[in-house]
């Protein structure tokens, strides 16, 4: 019986020693690792160094630790890179990889700002992702549309109401052929749940993919929020939700009644898969494993979770469990200098964290009517009225 083994890479150690090694490549490394050695008195050292690390120095924000350099203030210590070698790497593994997901410059900001700095880091990161080839194929252009923004109803937990709708037209993938993907979103911490299913799926069928794969995680819904799928009206799935005790809210799939949570979702999971797979149905990792679009499902959910939501201002992750679930790149601060902050318990923190977002909430829907009823008219329409319609999302005309 053939035995297999299993491989472990030490992340840690290579990287860091790669960092220490970037140190002796560079003139300003050099002199920080002497100046900022325990006992120097080589202050004739300090006049050789470039102005913004002259500053830097004097006023005690850079520290030694195990031949690492630390950018430490009030309350963040990150790794400092001196020499540019490694930049691009950081770059890329922040920006480029599923863990990361591809995304926009304010969310790697986040993850990279936790970590890592250099000079000049905020302007590299923007120049890197204005020039992402990949983030520039796959990025959509948004057009105006009429009708206002209407208010719907606000959750007061986790998993209380959720939009749900499916992305079609995917090509088959994984083991079953699956060719399309049911995205589940909580209204409250937007946490989003992607499930890969098949286009041609019964009513029957896809209440069993979410009594299966999603009520054990999330209990049951009060109130689904999704546009008229033609699951949704069936007498069948009407019948579960009612036996769920779940009320449905409909809106039209072009002239949407609720604010598009899913259908956001929906475009930032289709610009996440197309950034991998953009020039074809699969792409390959750099250990050459290949992955379709179901297989990047996964990082990409967990990718998602682990960015600070606009609305809410913190990550989906800590709104519904309390916690960062851990990624690859968390292997870079393994050696980071500890700030602890002040105890406190969990549940109250927890707690202070859940009340949070229902204020948010409500601030961001404000704030996004007053933006979106600014450049949007509730249409001047009286009956008898010639009109022009629009054939874009007509599929049977001929």
């Amino acid at each position: 019986m053939p035995i297999e083994g299993i491989s472990v890479t030490d992340l840690n150690t290579t990287f860091f020693e790669e960092v220490r090694n970037s140190y002796t490549q560079d003139t300003n490394g050099i002199i920080l690792c002497q100046l900022l050695t325990k006992d120097c008195k080589e202050n004739y050292l300090i006049p050789s160094l470039d102005e913004i690390w002259r500053n830097l120095y004097d006023e005690g924000i850079l520290h030694l630790l195990d031949s690492i350099t630390y950018h430490r203030t009030k309350h963040t210590c990150v790794m400092t890179f001196v020499h540019r070698s490694l930049i691009n790497l950081v770059l890329k593994e922040f920006h480029d990889s599923p863990f990361s997901g591809h995304l926009y410059e304010d969310r790697t900001r986040e993850k990279i700002k936790a970590c890592i700095w250099w000079p000049m880091w905020q302007k590299d990161l923007a120049e890197y992702c204005k020039n992402c080839d990949r983030c520039q194929i796959a990025s959509k252009s948004t057009g105006k549309r009429l009708g206002k923004m209407i208010k719907i109803q606000q959750p007061s937990r986790s998993w209380e109401i959720v939009h749900m709708d499916w992305v079609s037209g995917l090509p088959p993938g994984g083991d079953r052929s699956y060719n399309a993907c049911l995205v589940i979103v909580d209204r409250f911490s937007k946490t989003p749940i992607f499930l890969p299913c098949h286009k041609d799926d019964t009513a029957m069928g896809t209440a069993l993919l979410i009594w299966n794969r999603v009520i054990s995680w999330t209990g049951i819904f009060t109130n689904i929020i999704s546009d008229r799928d033609p699951k949704f009206p069936s007498a069948l799935l009407t019948h579960l939700h009612q036996l769920f005790g779940t009320k449905l809210s409909f809106s039209t799939a072009y002239h949407p009644q609720t604010d598009g949570l899913a259908e956001r979702m929906i475009q930032t999971l289709e610009d996440m898969v197309s950034r991998f797979c953009a020039y074809g149905l699969e792409c390959k990792d750099c250990v050459g494993f290949t992955h379709g679009w179901c297989t990047l499902l996964p990082a990409l959910e967990l990718a998602y979770k682990t960015f600070i939501h606009a609305s809410t201002n913190q990550t989906t992750a800590i709104l519904e469990k309390g916690w960062n679930p851990k990624l690859p790149q968390h292997c870079l601060g393994k050696e980071l200098v500890e700030i602890h902050p002040t105890a406190s318990s969990f549940k109250g923190i927890l707690d202070k964290a859940r009340k949070h977002p229902v204020r948010c909430i409500e601030d961001s829907f404000a704030y996004a009517k007053d933006k979106w009823d600014k450049s949007h008219a509730t249409p001047d329409f009286k009956v008898g009225d010639l009109v022009l319609v629009s054939t874009t999302n007509f599929n049977n005309i001929k």
